[in-house]
């Protein structure tokens, strides 16, 4: 593993160079096992061997998240007897679709996020809780697990929700790591709180945040972060941010200030709406390259999350890019009255108003054809002086105020996490 973390401290010229030759094996074993890339190099008269930079990769066509939909299997360049493990994405824009592992690319999965512990000051003597799902062929879960393994450190399989099991576990266990959607840390802050739980001398010290952010793009804590922060300020919490089809993820190091690249997973390109490279201060969609990948081997997918990226050296030595909080998914862009808006902007106003228990953006096609945005409140306060406060912060924040309904924040709760969800979802697109 040394070996690796070591690779993103080499200078940027050197972590180019070993990058363009993974690529060059990769673009051979998918051009002669990958059933979709056979026919996509056939079909567009493409030369692998004239792509040898990383430059070069712009000859080739992006894979998107329809392609891998409609052509599923297509991409597998194993036999079935080589497959240890199928799972499959969360179908957040579409319909899931389903990814098959090699006992290689398992190992590979361990590596990535041992390397991601790693980088956020994790060691063999970390005990971790991970409050995520294992089951429901669900990858990060696993990913989580083998990752412990690979690092060395004890792992408790608590599994999402339940905050009473989650403060007895830290009791009698002690962990010292937490693995968890970073806003059900308010609900066990909540459920501490009320039971008389002294949970800031727990022996809780760290926190990898999975599916979502706690920072902004200068590297300071959003509204969520800040929350947090203000209840809890013993932990130190570290952003991961990952995708099924990367098969490995990108996080934070001590110095908190962007999530890092592993060159040796992945090549990472960031592209406009016509597929061509922006700047670091431009928007740009994440595009991943899977390097080392046996079972279903990615060129160029477009992840369809937008965030902007940082190439400079970090200051915890690293010279590996860096991401910044994804500010969107592509297909999740508002267009509401004149102004271009992602669900994540409309969270961070959310997050920071104390009176809201918890609270669903619904999107939707209006009479006129335009992008309507619908949000609904679970609160004790539903009185009209609130909607107005809440209609308010919005116009001082983002220059619009959508619409706002009441409705009991146990409803709202079961909305977020259905009995066969794997992940909580404020967010509701019917356009």
């Amino acid at each position: 593993m040394k070996q690796h973390l070591n690779l993103q401290r080499i200078i940027a010229a050197e972590i180019k160079a070993w990058q363009e030759n993974s690529l060059a094996e990769t673009l051979e074993y998918v051009s002669t096992r990958s059933p979709y890339y056979k026919e996509m190099f056939a079909r567009e008269k493409i030369d692998i061997s004239k792509i040898r930079r990383l430059e070069d990769l712009q000859v080739l066509p992006v894979t998107t998240k329809q392609d891998i939909q409609l052509r599923n299997f297509d991409f597998l360049c194993v036999p079935p007897s080589e497959i240890r493990d199928y799972v499959t994405t969360s179908g957040t824009l579409g319909e899931p679709v389903t990814f098959a592992d090699t006992e290689n690319d398992l190992r590979r999965l361990g590596l990535s996020e041992a390397m991601s512990y790693s980088l956020a000051g994790c060691t063999s003597d970390d005990i971790l809780q991970l409050m995520v799902t294992i089951d429901r062929c669900f990858m990060a879960g696993n990913a989580c697990l083998m990752g412990s393994l690979k690092l060395g450190s004890a792992i408790i399989r608590t599994g999402n929700g339940i905050p009473e099991l989650q403060w007895n576990t830290i009791r009698r266990i002690n962990p010292t790591v937490l693995v968890c959607v970073p806003s059900f840390l308010l609900k066990l802050i909540d459920f501490a709180r009320s039971h008389g739980i002294d949970y800031r001398r727990s022996s809780v010290r760290r926190v990898i945040c999975v599916g979502e952010s706690v920072r902004t793009n200068t590297h300071g804590l959003n509204a969520l972060g800040q929350k947090i922060h203000e209840l809890w300020p013993e932990i130190s919490m570290h952003v991961n941010y990952a995708s099924t089809e990367m098969q490995s993820s990108f996080n934070e190091c001590e110095c908190q200030c962007g999530t890092h690249h592993k060159p040796n997973m992945t090549i990472v390109e960031f592209l406009d709406d016509n597929d061509r490279p922006v700047k670091p201060d431009e928007q740009g969609e994440i595009t991943i390259t899977t390097l080392g990948v046996e079972g279903m081997p990615l060129l160029r997918f477009k992840t369809g999350d937008v965030c902007y990226h940082f190439e400079e050296p970090c200051a915890c030595g690293r010279n590996s890019l860096r991401l910044g909080p994804i500010l969107g998914r592509k297909g999740q862009m508002i267009k509401y009255k004149g102004t271009t808006l992602y669900p994540a902007a409309l969270y961070d106003i959310l997050e920071n108003i104390p009176e809201i228990t918890n609270y669903i953006i619904e999107v939707y096609t209006n009479r006129i054809g335009t992008d309507g945005i619908r949000i609904l409140v679970g609160s004790a306060n539903n009185s009209e002086l609130f909607v107005k406060q809440i209609k308010d912060l919005f116009r001082s924040k983002i220059r619009v105020a959508p619409d706002v309904v009441f409705e009991p924040a146990e409803l709202i709760a079961r909305k977020q996490q259905p009995p066969l969800s794997r992940k909580v979802n404020k967010f509701f697109d019917y356009r």
